[in-house]
């Protein structure tokens, strides 16, 4: 059954996303311990979802989080409001003066470059958003008496304590009440689980919340860590066998959960700075590809799935069709990362072009 979206003038937002904003500090050409300058962005999983909607797509999103209310929650506030996503479900909690009960999260990320990685180091334990619980956001309010055409959440803010998962259950059970569509990326971070129990763990929480999504965002690792889903062949990166493998894990995963859609990246890092990039997508019984890139230049490649997200769920707002909309997430998935920072920093105009083949020419 095709997604069922409700229309825009019947809600106050198109997306609202769940999850945590953190201060990403960013050490340009240097490394993390050897830089003396960084240069700062805010960006979050969840929250990069609503800002590429928002700052790229034009549409209407919100974001609901918690900050510590202290001067580097009203930095990350200040930051947001350059991407223009709505702050009104944003909870501030009283700052304690040392960040011993509650802080706001920090996240420090190298770009990489050639055969070295991109790495990143988070320092985000007892932060105000992994303390949100059950009952501290109306979401009754949220999608019954304003409305949103689609929710967004994912496995980032569900790893982050026992009471977040809580919190997205509670929200998507709200969404579901009121016919708004939902989207979950599954997102597993091995630096966020194994303290927690691992794997196990982040199965036992994401089969949990399976039930209650429309639409199933993640990559061939996010499926078997975060889902317990394997199919030999998976290991064979951006080439038939890969596709064909991940075809072949979406439908034992259909039969499972109830998805109307599943949507994945396909990339294959050859180098920090030179991937294979293409996605793909299921919806109603049916698979679409979107064109593969071979040898996509990168220039940050954080935040490229979430711009990926993005502009998937604009296709399907806008009404597109699958195929557009897994063409549309492909093409800005891949201009987010020639880009610094999290978040899309490209424009709607630019996305077409890549959609349509138009080359790099200088425009002028």
């Amino acid at each position: 059954m095709p997604l069922k979206i409700k229309a825009r003038p019947d809600c106050r937002w198109d997306l609202v996303s769940l999850g945590e904003v953190m201060l990403r500090f960013d050490p340009g050409n240097h490394r993390v311990w050897t830089a003396r300058n960084f240069s700062v962005f805010e960006g979050g999983g969840e929250y990069n979802v609503a800002r590429g909607l928002k700052r790229c797509f034009g549409l209407d999103t919100a974001i609901a989080t918690a900050f510590a209310d202290n001067p580097i929650g009203r930095l990350i506030e200040d930051l947001i409001y350059q991407g223009g996503v709505d702050q009104s479900l944003v909870r501030w909690v009283e700052y304690d003066g040392s960040g011993r009960n509650v802080r706001n999260g920090l996240n420090f990320t190298e770009r990489g470059f050639g055969v070295r990685a991109a790495l990143g180091c988070s320092d985000r334990g007892h932060t105000a958003a992994s303390q949100m619980k059950p009952g501290q956001i109306d979401w009754e309010e949220i999608f019954g008496k304003h409305g949103a055409r689609w929710f967004h959440t994912g496995g980032i803010f569900c790893a982050l304590s026992e009471t977040t998962p809580e919190v997205a259950l509670e929200a998507m059970k709200a969404a579901r009440k009121y016919g708004t569509v939902i989207s979950y990326d599954l997102n597993y971070r091995d630096s966020l689980w194994k303290g927690i129990g691992g794997k196990k763990r982040a199965q036992e929480v994401n089969r949990g919340l399976a039930a209650f999504v429309d639409v199933m965002l993640g990559n061939e690792e996010d499926f078997s860590a975060a889902l317990g889903f394997q199919v030999p062949g998976l290991d064979e990166h951006i080439s038939k066998i890969e596709s064909d493998a991940f075809k072949k894990m979406i439908e034992a995963v259909v039969k499972e959960f109830p998805f109307k859609a599943v949507a994945t990246t396909l990339r294959k890092a050859k180098t920090a700075t030179l991937n294979d990039w293409g996605a793909i997508c299921y919806e109603d019984g049916k698979f679409y590809e979107a064109k593969s890139r071979e040898n996509l230049e990168i220039f940050d490649r954080v935040g490229g799935g979430d711009s990926f997200a993005s502009g998937l769920i604009y296709g399907f707002l806008s009404g597109q069709g699958a195929q557009w909309a897994v063409e549309c997430g492909a093409a800005h998935g891949a201009l987010a990362m020639t880009t610094p920072g999290d978040t899309t920093m490209v424009t709607l105009k630019e996305v077409m072009q890549v959609m349509k083949g138009v080359g790099a020419r200088i425009a002028r």
